[in-house]
């Protein structure tokens, strides 16, 4: 039944937003040229690793720099990336995980390896289920990147601090997997976005 539901949602959103898609693409090739989409691999159900999408909002290098970006002073930051970030369009390539199969929308975040490591337990049990575009912790850190720019260490920060938060939200994907918290899930995120991430 889940994947009934997110295969038919992410493709009607892919139809419904696909101008956003055009814009998207338009925006990264006018500042910064090829390519048009950011991949990474994460890791998904089970553990097994996938490359999630990204309309790219950082210079072509930035990958080397490190992986935790913060904020409005961060340098790796093209300039269409901060309004691609703020609006969460970077997001909507992930519709193709979706329908791909890789993920949910609503689900734990998915993470990189270095940081599955640091909470293995933890990650063993999330991973129970498909992470998501959107979960809890997404609502909750919606301004994520503000709250790590506004850190001497961001790193450590997220390590020890924003990580074990987000885990504790995103465990009721797995414990409440019900279509009542998968649809509050998207109507908060909805709400979070059109209001523009204010808290």
């Amino acid at each position: 039944m889940w994947r009934l539901i997110d295969l038919v949602a992410a493709t009607v959103g892919v139809i419904v937003l696909s101008p956003l898609y055009v814009v998207g693409f338009l925006m990264v090739v006018l500042d910064d040229g090829f390519p048009v989409f950011f991949q990474q691999e994460r890791l998904g159900k089970g553990g097994n690793v996938f490359r999630l999408l990204k309309f790219r909002t950082m210079y072509r290098d930035a990958h080397k720099r490190g992986l935790i970006t913060v904020g409005g002073r961060d340098p790796r930051v093209t300039c269409s990336g901060y309004f691609l970030r703020k609006s969460k369009m970077d997001e909507l390539p992930q519709l193709f995980n979706v329908i791909k199969g890789d993920m949910s929308l609503v689900g734990p975040r998915p993470e990189v390896q270095k940081y599955v490591d640091l909470y293995p337990e933890d990650f063993n049990y999330l991973l129970k289920v498909r992470p998501g575009m959107t979960s809890p912790a997404s609502i909750a850190f919606s301004n994520e990147n503000e709250i790590l720019s506004a850190q001497d260490k961001p790193e450590q920060y997220y390590r020890e601090v924003v990580l074990p938060e987000k885990i504790a939200l995103d465990k009721s994907c797995v414990s409440n997997r019900s279509l009542g918290h998968y649809f509050s899930v998207i109507f908060q995120t909805l709400g979070k976005v059109a209001s523009g991430n204010k808290h």
